[in-house]
């Protein structure tokens, strides 16, 4: 395994509240672990994704990200553009898109890359993070959406939404980084609980995490820890 700073896990981690249940005091809790450990961005849910840029715009080192499609990926690309735009207009730094699962696995390539392709296009430069979902892929189906996506012009192949029934494996982070090699980075979300399962993942050649609040907060205390830094979960 690489050696890495373990001071510097937080700036692999995208620390975010997008589950349904997401209260506005959870939105704070992500803005304050954000604004306290300098977590490379922070996601909300598309209702409080205006409130958490507002809340961290002094920040210059956090970035705030938006959501599209979320969490099905079954919209049109008609209203996943349309979010984009929504969420640009809020002044988000980039993009988490959910690909149409149903059409990678119905085999309409051209409907999936075209999906993506529109969400890039109008993300205008920002980086847009597509979601496989490979909780409900196949492996080949993994290579393949990952292809595809690396050929819309996406800048990551995330895993999945956290909404899955089953968690992202180190195995997965390993075939999408020999499938695409460094045509795009990686990122992982669904089930990343330890500081263990994130270096590993590092290691396969992952290189963000879209992780819940507490559970992320728990990662940096253990990586605290083991440098001798102080962490306090009140922050």
């Amino acid at each position: 395994m690489q050696e890495l700073d373990l001071s510097s896990i937080p700036r692999f981690i995208d620390v975010s509240g997008v589950r349904t249940d997401v209260t506005l005091d959870e939105i704070d809790q992500i803005a304050a672990a954000a604004r306290a450990h300098h977590f490379v961005a922070a996601f909300a849910m598309p209702c409080f994704t205006r409130l958490l840029v507002k809340q961290l715009e002094d920040v210059e080192d956090v970035m705030v990200g938006g959501v599209v499609g979320f969490p099905s990926g079954a919209d049109t690309t008609f209203i996943k553009v349309a979010d984009t735009k929504e969420m640009l207009s809020m002044g988000v730094d980039e993009l988490d898109m959910v690909i149409n699962v149903g059409a990678l696995k119905s085999g309409r390539y051209d409907m999936v890359m075209n999906d993506i392709k529109a969400v890039v296009e109008t993300a205008d430069g920002k980086p847009v993070k597509t979601i496989l979902e490979v909780c409900y892929l196949t492996d080949d189906e993994i290579m393949r959406g990952a292809e595809l996506a690396v050929r819309a012009g996406a800048a990551y192949i995330k895993t999945g939404t956290g909404w899955g029934p089953t968690p992202t494996t180190v195995e997965t982070i390993r075939l999408i980084k020999r499938t695409i090699g460094d045509a795009a980075l990686l990122k992982a979300a669904g089930g990343v609980r330890t500081l263990s399962t994130l270096l590993e993942m590092v290691d396969a050649g992952c290189s963000r995490f879209g992780i819940g609040v507490n559970s992320a907060l728990k990662i940096v205390e253990e990586a605290y820890a083991r440098t001798g830094l102080l962490v306090s979960r009140s922050e």
